[in-house]
């Protein structure tokens, strides 16, 4: 019944003894998590916003720019694209991010959440472009596969609900979920981000959801003035922090701790990522 690999990953085989053990010393995500804060310098990335190259005037965002640090630093850190299923370890078949978005800046407008493939060898204007097409449906007023699916399950009564999911977490832990549902299913991602910045809010410690697979939960903070230490004196600078809660079964903290420095990186010199 169990089968081996999975639609979105394959199983790693060679991890020390207490990697395998950790699954069952920790079973679910909030006791395996690591949370870890990053406080970046945004000068050079508002600057880049405000003058982009080529054609991404008007077009690219903080948020694309996080999007884009993110696809880089898994594609050269690729240890962080894993994640644990049926207390198994698993390598992601693809650098797959789900982010959140206000349909409109009004207050009361609700939540879209986007979930798409990004690959790293692609030109940051296709990516950009790619976004806006999703960004556009996503605001629209059609319904996505997520509201059609939800709203059908909703429909059953409260037992009814408890089955759906219970099935859906048993078939996921013997891998039988089938690619179909998977890769429309937003918790289903190597990394879940929400730029709350954008909103003007405060960063937080993203909470994590047990349902899915998701190992890395990111969340970006407004850009307010703090004063910072450069060449020894203290200036103000443009700044956000960045706070990550990531499962620390899927990998060691050294190794993502080497992918958030060089997250930080991209970010601070954007034009690194051209």
């Amino acid at each position: 019944m169990w089968k081996r690999n999975r639609p979105d990953g394959t199983r790693v085989e060679r991890v020390p003894g207490y990697r395998q053990m950790m699954p069952y010393l920790m079973k679910n995500k909030n006791e395996s998590h690591v949370y870890i804060k990053y406080t970046i310098d945004m000068e050079n990335a508002l600057a880049f916003l405000e003058n982009p190259p080529g054609n991404l005037k008007g077009k690219v965002t903080l948020t694309m720019l996080l999007l884009r640090a993110l696809a880089l630093v898994f594609d050269e850190y690729p240890r962080m694209n894993r994640f644990i299923s049926g207390r198994r370890l698993y390598q992601r078949d693809a650098i797959r991010f789900s982010f959140s978005a206000k349909k409109s800046f009004d207050q009361a407008a609700p939540l879209v959440v986007i979930k798409m493939d990004f690959d790293p060898k692609e030109s940051m204007e296709d990516m950009v472009d790619r976004i806006i097409g999703r960004l556009s449906e996503g605001r629209s007023d059609k319904k996505s596969y997520t509201d059609k699916e939800t709203n059908l399950v909703l429909m059953l009564p409260r037992i009814g609900i408890r089955f759906v999911i219970w099935l859906l977490r048993t078939l996921d832990y013997y891998n039988l979920l089938p690619l179909s549902f998977i890769k429309n299913d937003l918790f289903f991602a190597s990394v879940f981000v929400a730029n709350l910045g954008s909103v003007g809010l405060e960063s937080g410690y993203h909470h994590a959801y047990e349902y899915g697979n998701v190992s890395h939960f990111l969340s970006l903070g407004r850009v307010q003035k703090m004063p910072v230490v450069r060449d020894d004196e203290v200036v103000a600078r443009r700044v956000a922090e960045i706070k990550v809660t990531y499962d620390e079964r899927t990998e060691d903290g050294f190794n993502g701790a080497l992918g958030l420095d060089r997250l930080q990186e991209y970010l601070e010199n954007p034009e690194k990522m051209i």
